[in-house]
């Protein structure tokens, strides 16, 4: 049993932005692997970000671009089973792959979100989030860095594997069935139960390349509740790509605004811009 975890930090809303990059690697359910560096995104670092993972422009300097570890990341990864916690990081992979031209890795993905939501009655559909399950397990770790987060998501897997007796093929078969396979419930405009957002709750703000309802449409296929205003409940949010090009200039929606303020009070709402929300809703369905 084999397997490669990763996880990943970036320095703004633009999934792109990698500034942080840590992988660990199992081999018969022990650690024998750990990599990680600090990458220059090439971009801004947003305050919100920076806030998370304590990781700002200084920290960076000389340090590598993620173009300059591409060939480091293909021989750690591919051909291998990698797991992460949620498309995040995944997505945040392909789309740095693809800003510097690099090919893109040969990798059976495995997200220990959608293995833990089976595994675990009580977070089939909530409280999923990598913390909450370590609290499960019993595993400590220090969130937000990307190495200790990587780390975390293979102990999800290991525990998994240790309480269904599931090895990682059969759990790669699982994750594409339904949580309750004797559900067969239709999917809902507050959410589809069965969706790997399932337990989000997603608001659109700024200008869109696709109609509002649309994008509502395909977040609700993803399984996120869908909100019409920032509020205490939401998770995630999604800005216009051409709002994100102006936040180095600050120029940032009521929506954003109180988004930020919320963050910054402790509550977790993840900020996209809406290309990457496109693309994670894609590489979502291509698992269910």
């Amino acid at each position: 049993m084999e397997f490669v975890a990763i996880d990943v930090e970036t320095a703004n809303a633009d999934m792109a932005s990698i500034c942080q990059i840590g992988l660990a690697e199992y081999k018969d359910g022990i650690l024998v692997q750990e990599w990680s560096s600090l990458i220059d995104p090439e971009d801004y670092f947003d305050d919100i970000n920076i806030g998370i993972h304590g990781i700002d422009e200084k920290d960076v300097n000389g340090s590598p671009t993620l173009s300059e570890v591409g060939s480091q990341l293909s021989e750690l990864m591919s051909n291998s089973v990698c797991v992460s916690h949620t498309h995040f990081d995944r997505v945040s992979i392909y789309r740095a792959f693809e800003k510097y031209s690099l090919k893109q890795l040969d990798i059976t993905w495995l997200d220990s979100a959608r293995v833990a939501r089976r595994a675990w009655e009580e977070c089939a559909w909530s409280g999923y989030g990598l913390a909450n399950i370590c609290k499960i397990i019993g595993y400590e770790f220090k969130h937000h860095d990307a190495l200790e987060d990587a780390k975390a998501a293979g102990q999800v897997i290991l525990s998994a594997i240790d309480k269904t007796g599931l090895d990682i093929n059969a759990w790669l078969e699982r994750v594409s069935a339904p949580i309750d396979p004797s559900n067969h419930g239709s999917i809902q405009r507050e959410g589809n139960p069965e969706g790997e957002f399932h337990g989000e709750t997603l608001v659109f703000t700024g200008a869109l390349l696709i109609p509002r309802a649309e994008a509502a449409k395909l977040a609700a296929s993803s399984g996120c509740a869908i909100g019409s205003s920032v509020t205490k409940k939401t998770t995630l949010l999604v800005v216009g790509d051409q709002d994100i090009t102006k936040l180095a200039g600050k120029e940032k929606s009521s929506k954003h605004i109180k988004a930020e303020k919320l963050i910054s009070k402790g509550q977790i709402i993840r900020i996209l811009k809406e290309s990457d929300f496109k693309e994670l809703v894609a590489q979502s369905h291509e698992i269910v």
